[in-house]
């Protein structure tokens, strides 16, 4: 008689039963049950879970946002640029060859509104700026100290300042320096009825759509026109009053102390319309921080230099303007199958949140949820015969065994 096996360890027969469960997890197949729940309610949940994931997809991801297009952003752009008009100040008429900077014509232009000119300014020694240093005594300016907020190389010496009762150290440098014989002028009193010619063209090149933002007109259509959004909104020649008037500003404070407009254009095109339906839009805002006392304000400076009796001259202008920036961006979008298809799929999947959302009000807050879990979760094992070794599988033909209770061909 075969000696009786001894019984496994209880740590390797849970680690058995452990193993031959995970195995079953791993090869088992799930598939939704279906169970109808008759509860107003939970319906009601249900059918507006449904129906505002639908009217989300309808109203914004298809008809706002245009998700059946293929879209491409930040056209390829060129702005051409041309200012025209006359002004005069204190001493002289300015016309628009000395105003403006850079002249080129480019998307970022100066107008000049306001200046400081130090005429006659030569190498030479001359009293430093009160602003930059005090002194009281040859002994607070050290020879050879260059101040880098300063106009020039200290000699050593402390001198009266170019008024009152001051001293100041001082300098080899442009004589004399900027604050100490500035005359100011005011250039702004035209200004506003200047002109201002923007030139925009455009490039989706994704979609081979091209467009500009002035009107095929005869020649002498740009001579008479000037801009209006509804009238005519493809004669881009703007007023710099309006162009003010429009990003909220104060034209004759900003004339005074400078500042950064912005001159937006943007071209949203849907090019399944027709091409004149995509139209430029332009909008208008102040760029630079006003409100900011340290960085408000505009100005720049450059000299006109000049010789008399063989000294070189220079006349230094400190300049006060209205910056203008021209910038442009858009989206152009056009029906393709592929995002269509795309949006379509995340839809259809996303309608079975309600699904998800009323199984889970279902089975954790309803007062049957132990019912409901048990009608919806049912394990089915699929009976399959044991692996027995030849001499027993011919024994139970043989009939010289008795089979196997029934429970025995279960999982």
């Amino acid at each position: 008689m075969a000696a009786a096996q001894r019984p496994l360890p209880a740590r390797v027969a849970a680690a058995q039963r452990l193993a031959r469960g995970c195995w079953s997890a791993f090869w088992d197949y799930e598939t939704p049950k279906v169970i109808v729940v008759r509860n107003r309610r939970l319906g009601a949940v249900y059918r507006t879970v449904q129906l505002l994931i639908l009217l989300y997809f309808v109203w914004y991801v298809f008809i706002v946002q245009k998700s059946y297009q293929d879209s491409e952003t930040g056209p390829e752009s060129s702005i051409i640029t041309k200012v025209k008009g006359i002004t005069t100040s204190e001493h002289k008429v300015w016309d628009v060859e000395e105003y403006v900077k850079p002249p080129e014509g480019g998307s970022v232009f100066s107008i000049i509104t306001r200046i400081e000119v130090t005429p006659s300014q030569t190498l030479g020694t001359c009293p430093e700026s009160m602003r930059v240093h005090t002194c009281h005594s040859d002994d607070d300016c050290i020879a050879g100290e260059l101040d880098m907020l300063g106009n020039g190389l200290r000699t050593g010496h402390c001198v009266p300042y170019y008024y009152g009762a001051f001293k100041t150290c001082e300098v080899s440098a442009w004589c004399p320096v900027e604050d100490g014989a500035s005359v100011s002028q005011f250039l702004g009193k035209m200004a506003p009825n200047f002109t201002i010619l923007i030139k925009n063209s455009i490039h989706y090149p994704k979609f081979k759509f091209s467009k500009g933002n002035i009107a095929s007109q005869k020649n002498d259509y740009l001579k008479r026109c000037t801009f209006d959004s509804d009238f005519d909104p493809y004669c881009p020649i703007f007023r710099l009053g309006f162009i003010v008037e429009q990003a909220g500003e104060n034209f004759e404070e900003l004339a005074h102390k400078g500042g950064v407009i912005g001159v937006i254009i943007n071209w949203d095109c849907d090019l399944d319309l027709s091409e004149s339906e995509c139209n430029p839009k332009y909008s208008f805002r102040r760029l630079d921080p006003k409100h900011v006392p340290a960085s408000s304000g505009y100005n720049f400076r450059f000299a006109k230099y000049y010789k008399i009796n063989g000294t070189t001259t220079r006349t230094l202008i400190k300049a006060y303007g209205i910056r203008i920036d021209v910038i442009v961006h858009g989206q152009a979008g056009k029906f393709s199958l592929i995002p269509t298809i795309i949006n379509l799929a995340t839809a259809l999947t996303s309608i079975g949140v309600g699904s998800f959302l009323c199984d889970w009000i279902l089975l954790t807050f309803m007062n049957k949820n132990k019912v409901y879990s048990h009608k919806k979760f049912d394990k089915v094992c699929t009976p399959r015969h044991p692996s027995y070794s030849w001499p027993v599988t011919l024994a139970l033909v043989l009939g010289q065994v008795p089979p196997p209770p029934s429970h025995y061909f279960q999982d």
